[in-house]
């Protein structure tokens, strides 16, 4: 988009130059009459063309124009391309008006049928769409129906990022109104799917892409975003996506999706998040020698390249956006996601959704489920599938007396990797999980291993021998990697199981009864986690921050849903139980004096509420 007061575009030499044939003979002027309609905080600079290109004789700033410059039907050519050959230089120049064609184009203003009478007469609309106007609620309808006739979800999820591109108030609306049906195809399990098929699927470029080919230019290239006011990044290398492994450039579906999530579930506006995704190379060959693939063809930098790369990101965003733009790491392996962390925790206000925001919802359904089992978290044992990300992360999180039954035998200590070693613990070592469950009796089975079918009929039943109420958490995603399915751990168990999974599984029933499976999906927490800490300008994230979302998560479960054996609310609820996270969260930053935003709000949740971002349509004048 072109800042008029800053160009010289409508200058009449200028334009002269550029864009008339230097054998011009007979010239016209043409005037545009621009009035800015934008409101605050929606696209600054935004113009709408309140009249069309008038003939006029008396203006001072005109454009050009050959006659003889025409193509088929005598339309003129205003920027000089088709009178130039193909081995010439033109210039891709344009003013993006909300107006007429243009507007219909725009997906930050774009209502389709939804345009009134009126506006279609200020906007120039009149002939561009069929006479009907319809209200945003048929077009939900209408939009819910065409996706329903897709049988593939990978279908639904690119008509969803089709209607992204074309009507973001309505992509966002349908999104909210139908939560509990379209999660699962904007982001897990279906987004994985995309992620590993995004080369044949790209369409429309979404988000930053920075490789190695931009060191030395990072500043320069977040600058080339059009929204000015970014608040939150949500950043990815793609190295580790769920649990599909390296993707590199491709992993970019994950950034877009977590976003996306931002704006419906935590309220955060659009124009304030930005994905990114960093590209050093991949080591997984099938992309490396796809046709299709997006990113850079070479094997992954490390070491000093590497982390020069990020250094330099990580200052670029500080310095281009300011001190509380909040930067979410997303899906980086082990080896950098714990290095990142503890190197900019310090400095920049960042938060690792694998390990703390990971943690912080299982804690969540812990806690709840309590009211199940009885006792407090003391009273219980925990046996980790899996020592990485998540389930350090969840150590983490977990009391300091819970965290003395550990993770990992002291024998493997000097061959562990840094953040595991505070885990490791005086025990034979195991080599079947069966062997360990009947030696360390936990009372809750936790998989975050990232390998599917590990929970087989022998170690549910192993649980179940032990525990009158076991604890699954099958967390890994997507689908195809949970450790087991729902119905496996209600008919294993006998139907005593309490169960979540990372991935969504439909209701089973079992001798008569229907149990609704739980699911322990991060996207209850990080959406009203970074709303709290944006609506209380908070500098720095501190682990009570997670504590409090927990606590605020576990508290929106209802006598309703534990009877159904749930620990964890519906997804239908969710834009009510981010606003109580946030104001969770914004309290634990006022008391621990990281909040920026003074006075502190009364009321913290009715705060919270009404600084969501609303998809309804707005008038226009």
């Amino acid at each position: 988009m072109i800042s008029l007061s800053r160009t010289c575009f409508l200058n009449n030499a200028g334009v002269s130059e550029l864009y008339s044939p230097a054998n011009s003979t007979r010239q016209r002027r043409y005037a545009a009459s621009l009035k800015v309609v934008a409101s605050a905080g929606e696209r600054n600079g935004t113009v709408v063309m309140e009249g069309a290109l008038k003939e006029s004789k008396d203006v001072s700033s005109v454009v050009e124009v050959d006659n003889k410059s025409t193509v088929g039907g005598g339309v003129q050519d205003v920027y000089g391309e088709d009178s130039a050959t193909e081995d010439q230089f033109v210039t891709p120049w344009s003013i993006s008006v909300a107006s007429g064609y243009t507007l219909l184009r725009d997906p930050h203003h774009n209502k389709g049928l939804a345009f009134k009478d009126k506006e279609r007469d200020a906007h120039y609309l009149r002939g561009l769409l069929p006479p009907t106007v319809v209200s945003q609620e048929l077009q939900v309808k209408k939009m819910m129906h065409n996706i329903r006739q897709y049988q593939l979800p990978l279908q639904k999820y690119m008509a969803m990022m089709d209607l992204q591109e074309r009507n973001q108030k309505l992509f966002y609306k349908l999104l909210i109104d139908h939560v509990e049906e379209l999660l699962p195809i904007v982001y897990t399990p279906t987004v994985g799917e995309a992620c590993q098929k995004y080369g044949s699927i790209f369409m429309r470029p979404q988000g930053l892409y920075i490789s190695l080919r931009e060191k030395g230019k990072i500043l320069e290239v977040l600058r080339n975003w059009p929204e000015k006011n970014i608040q939150v990044i949500v950043v990815t290398d793609g190295e580790r996506i769920l649990g599909l492994g390296d993707l590199g450039c491709q992993g970019m579906g994950i950034p877009v999706g977590k976003l996306s999530l931002y704006t419906a579930l935590g309220g955060v506006r659009p124009s304030a998040c930005l994905p990114v995704t960093i590209d050093v190379g991949t080591n997984n060959e099938k992309l490396l020698n796809d046709e299709f693939y997006i990113g850079l063809r070479q094997r992954r930098a490390t070491g000093q390249e590497y982390a020069e790369l990020l250094h330099e990101f990580m200052t670029a965003v500080k310095q281009n956006y300011g001190e509380k733009i909040l930067v979410q790491f997303e899906d980086f392996a082990n080896h950098n996601a714990f290095d990142l962390l503890a190197k900019y925790g310090t400095s920049h206000l960042v938060f690792n959704d694998d390990i703390q925001g990971t943690a912080s919802v299982v804690l969540a359904g812990l806690v709840a489920s309590l009211k199940l089992v009885g006792g407090t978290l003391s009273d219980h044992r925990f046996l980790f599938l899996g020592a990485g990300e998540a389930g350090t992360g969840i150590a983490e999180l977990i009391a300091l007396e819970i965290a003395k039954k550990g993770l990992i035998v002291s024998s493997r200590l000097e061959s562990l990797q840094h953040f595991k070693k505070p885990w490791a613990h005086e025990h034979e070592p195991i080599k079947g999980l069966v062997d360990a469950i009947n030696a360390i009796k936990p009372t809750v089975l936790i998989g975050t291993s990232g390998v599917g079918r590990q929970f087989n009929k022998e170690v549910i039943e192993a649980m179940s021998t032990i525990n009158e109420k076991p604890i699954i958490l099958a967390l890994s995603n997507p689908t195809s990697q949970s450790e087991c399915t729902a119905e496996e751990a209600y008919t294993w168990s006998q139907g005593r199981a309490i169960f979540a999974s990372g991935s969504p599984f439909p209701p089973v029933e079992y001798e008569g009864k229907v149990f609704v499976p739980g699911q322990a999906n991060n996207a209850y927490i990080f959406p009203g986690f970074g709303l709290g800490l944006l609506m209380s300008g908070t500098i720095r994230v501190h682990d009570e921050m997670l504590l409090a979302a927990s606590e605020a998560l576990a508290a929106q479960v209802s006598q309703e849903n534990f009877d159904k054996g749930l620990i964890y609310p519906p997804f239908a609820n969710i834009r009510k139980i981010s606003a109580h996270i946030a104001a969770n969260v914004a309290a634990k930053a006022y008391e621990l004096g990281l909040a920026t935003r003074l006075p502190q709000p009364k009321d913290l949740v009715k705060y919270a509420e009404s600084c969501m971002y609303s998809p309804s349509y707005r008038s226009y004048r």
